[in-house]
């Protein structure tokens, strides 16, 4: 006070909170609501407390932790403040204060307008220019926090995601955002179960004891991961799995999320995370069906939901996601031929090592109608898949490869069609790239074509 940074009154009103029971504490605010709305967030000429002891950090510090306190324990203070011209303009400022993750001013900073906007988004549902502002900002500071190599402070991260993702607004905000947002959260899913092996026979299915050593080695690597951050980012995509219709494709296409999940559920400790995991696989199936029923059976689904099913479940939460996914894929396995799975999953955009791709039965009586079915249809989508570089995840490109050698070997009068296509070309280019099965399946291809042009 004597340096001028606060007058008499801020000074009064803050002795008359601090170190006071909560009880002492809420009745003297709600009896001067406005005045300490003033003090935080500044009416008229006078500035926000946060604005006037700028320089002094040691305030600023203190007066974050009594704010976020105030926010969590008084509800007519939090809802007054959201109601301010501009209830987070003072905070936003303070996220860039420093670059280093652990200083505390911008990570307490964060925890005040995540409880802030959380509150914010329920009360004001509809978009406001404010409240957008804020999100992007909070959100593009969380992730970076969320990308440090401590612990302690992801987790602080997504449960600042957690807090805000409420409403459908936070959740369409969160996802135009995703290549910062989520990509941090899933390497850390990956990393839960040793990160993303894609000749893994967890999900291929082809010999036992492989099967029990992949296992074995991922229920060792989940100890990577502490179960408390693990159930906080599987709370975070469960949040966010409740729009499912728009983000289901992106999170297949992008994170595999159905083997994925596929896999924590083989190695998940606790009934809370499975909980989590059945409820998130359920929202999803549930808005994508045809495009992720596919990746789906290719990752051995059903046969986990049924060992799921042979345990001591009590949950009753988990065990309805339970019977409901454990009926959706009875329903769509019971309707599908493998021609219809096959096409199901190029039209999903992104392939797997699914049973038809090694079948040369079902090459031998599908690869004519998969060349002629809708005017080339699928045809056509194989050329969109091999046309990407898929450098995060390259056994598709060596799988497109296998389907189209597969092709000509079945159909070698369309050797010209498919040509036209673009796909010799492309499958030509790949001999060359890094990955050593993309090298092998692609010369595979090429091979299949030269050999009926010797022979003709």
């Amino acid at each position: 006070m004597r340096a001028k940074t606060l007058d008499e009154n801020d000074l009064k009103k803050i002795r008359s909170i601090d170190k006071v029971r909560k009880e002492q504490r809420k009745q003297a605010i709600e009896g001067d609501v406005q005045s300490y709305t003033g003090l935080l967030l500044g009416s008229g000429e006078n500035r926000s407390i946060f604005e006037s002891a700028l320089k002094r950090t040691d305030i600023v510090q203190y007066m974050l932790v009594l704010t976020g306190d105030l926010i969590d324990d008084v509800p007519a203070l939090a809802t007054a403040l959201i109601k301010h011209e501009q209830p987070f303009q003072p905070f936003l400022p303070l996220l860039k204060q420093s670059s280093n993750s652990e200083d505390p001013i911008p990570l307490l900073a964060s925890y005040t307008l995540a409880s802030l906007l959380s509150e914010a988004v329920v009360a004001h549902p509809k978009s406001s220019p404010e409240i957008d502002e804020a999100l992007s900002k909070l959100y593009s500071y969380i992730a970076t926090l969320s990308t440090t190599s401590d612990p302690e402070l992801q987790d602080i991260a997504v449960q600042e995601y957690s807090a805000v993702l409420r409403t459908v607004k936070t959740r369409e905000q969160f996802w135009k955002q995703r290549s910062e947002t989520l990509g941090p959260l899933f390497d850390t899913l990956r990393k839960a179960t040793g990160g993303r092996d894609s000749d893994s026979t967890v999900y291929n299915g082809n010999s036992v004891a492989a099967s029990v050593r992949s296992l074995a080695q991922s229920n060792i690597k989940l100890s990577g991961v502490s179960l408390k951050l693990l159930y906080h980012i599987l709370l975070v995509v469960w949040q966010l799995s409740f729009e499912g219709a728009l983000v289901g494709k992106g999170l297949d296409e992008d994170h595999d999320i159905v083997p994925l999940y596929t896999q924590l559920l083989r190695v998940s400790p606790t009934e809370k995370i499975i909980r989590l995991l059945l409820g998130t696989l359920n929202n999803l199936l549930s808005a994508n069906r045809s495009t992720l029923m596919p990746a789906a059976l290719s990752a051995r689904l059903p046969s986990v939901l049924t060992n799921l099913k042979s345990r001591n479940l009590t949950d009753p939460d988990l065990v309805e996601d339970l019977d409901n996914l454990s009926s959706i894929m009875e329903e769509y396995t019971k309707t599908q031929t493998t021609f219809d799975e096959y096409a199901a999953e190029v039209q999903s955009g992104h392939l797997r090592w699914s049973p038809p791709h090694r079948d040369a039965s079902f090459w031998r009586e599908n690869a004519q109608k998969i060349i002629e079915e809708d005017k080339g249809a699928l045809c056509k989508r194989l050329v969109e898949i091999l046309s990407k570089d898929w450098q995060s995840d390259k056994q598709v490109l060596a799988i497109g490869c296998n389907d189209v050698a597969s092709l000509v070997k079945e159909c070698p009068a369309k050797r010209q069609q498919l040509e036209k296509l673009g796909l010799k070309a492309r499958v030509m280019s790949l001999m060359q790239d890094e990955n050593e099965a993309v090298r092998w399946e692609s010369l595979r291809a090429v091979g299949e074509w030269l050999r009926y042009s010797f022979d003709k």
